[in-house]
């Protein structure tokens, strides 16, 4: 299984850039998303920014993969997913 991780981009150029998550760098290509200013938030899959991000929404992955990363280890993780457990199971819109 491969995940998307958020990521901020460093410095780049039309083509692609040099983006962070924590200590890890790496280069992404923009293809897909176009220039981007630096510091802006890209969901990166297999090296690639597939989809530029908000704030809020990068912060919600980087809790939800610090969880995993807790869960896996053995440790508490429930305060990383505190917005899907305080709401109960959802239906998504188009089920409803």
């Amino acid at each position: 299984m491969c995940l998307g991780v958020p990521m901020t981009v460093v410095e780049g150029d039309e083509f692609s850039a040099l983006c962070a998550r924590g200590d890890e760098k790496r280069r992404v290509s923009l293809l897909l998303v176009g220039p981007q200013a630096v510091g802006t938030k890209v969901l990166v899959h297999i090296d690639s920014a597939i989809r530029v991000l908000e704030e809020e929404e990068a912060a919600q992955l980087d809790r939800a993969l610090d969880g995993l990363a807790a869960a896996l280890r053995g440790e508490n993780f429930e305060e990383a997913f505190a917005d899907l457990i305080e709401s109960g199971p959802r239906l998504p819109a188009h089920l409803r």
